[in-house]
């Protein structure tokens, strides 16, 4: 007997303390926000930064792997079916997410397609070892758009506008606040740059990832070790014999590797053109998860490398 009051004692306290632990969990996801579902880590930060705590933003794509492979799993489908909005690059980066964000937007998903908002870079004639990958024939567009600062402001004050609309939230002052930053940091990586002498402004990538930055800031696109604009294409001897007398009659300085690019393509490109092999993190965000800093580190990476 003394056993059964013991246990129904032991209940009497367990049950309100197991109670008020679930209703903390529903009040914690049901807090009010709205979700906004980001595909990718860089364009996340800015997204994030546009936004506050206005809402949750949730980015699919782990930190560091590339966007251009990544496939989600049944448990990233169902986040993005629930998503209130998607936010997503376009043009074919998010290569292994299609179907999943094709689904959604039949489901009747509010999307936010970056790309659609700016005004789209395009492979331009001779940029590059000769290629039979359609995405690096001339007048192919780029879907990396994060590399110049100034791009990125126009996608965050159109996804303002659209928030505004949509959501009845008004983000005017902090997307001021954002496109002041992003001037400043324009302005900054200007200066970096300038003290790089013009014919060392010439670069040669893991894959063609860069683009924008060297429209933004007067480089030269020499080349890459993978001739396109997705990592997802092939690497061949003959690219790379081509992109070897590139680099030599270019003089370039260094070679730049990246998510996607075989570790053994790129040190045996600069071994036998004689240059520098530098690492570039042109899909993988910082410790502290800030655009900003992305930016300024990757100028600093190509700046370094090319001294």
């Amino acid at each position: 007997m003394k056993r059964i009051w013991l246990f129904i004692a032991i209940l009497a306290v367990s049950i309100p303390i197991l109670m008020t632990g679930c209703e903390k969990r529903h009040q914690a996801a049901s807090n009010g926000k709205k979700t906004i579902v980001v595909t990718y880590s860089v364009l996340g930060s800015v997204v994030q930064d546009l936004v506050g705590d206005s809402f949750e933003v949730k980015v699919l794509i782990p930190n560091g792997l590339d966007p251009h492979e990544w496939e989600p799993s049944a448990k990233d489908v169902e986040t993005l079916n629930k998503a209130d909005l998607i936010v997503e690059n376009g043009l074919g980066l998010e290569g292994g997410m299609e179907k999943a964000l094709n689904g959604a937007r039949k489901s009747g998903v509010k999307m936010f397609t970056a790309a659609d908002q700016v005004r789209v870079r395009t492979v331009g004639e001779g940029e590059g070892i000769p290629s039979d990958d359609p995405d690096q024939a001339a007048g192919a567009k780029d879907p990396h758009l994060w590399s110049d600062p100034l791009t990125m402001k126009v996608i965050a004050d159109a996804l303002a506008v659209r928030i505004a609309s949509d959501f009845q939230v008004d983000l005017s002052a902090r997307a001021r606040d954002l496109d002041g930053r992003l001037d400043v940091l324009d302005t900054e990586i200007r200066a970096k740059v300038a003290a790089l002498p013009a014919e060392n402004r010439k670069l040669v990538t893991g894959h063609e990832s860069m683009g924008y930055f060297a429209q933004a800031y007067g480089f030269k696109l020499v080349g890459a070790m993978i001739p396109s604009l997705s990592t997802q294409a092939e690497v061949s001897a003959a690219d790379m014999a081509a992109l070897k007398k590139l680099v030599a009659a270019g003089k370039v300085k260094a070679v730049f590797t990246e998510i996607g690019t075989p570790a053994a393509v790129v040190e045996a490109l600069a071994r036998d053109a004689g240059v520098k092999a530098v690492s570039l993190t042109t899909h993988s965000m910082p410790e502290d998860g800030s655009y900003f800093t992305f930016l300024r580190g990757l100028t600093d990476q190509i700046v370094g490398g090319l001294k």
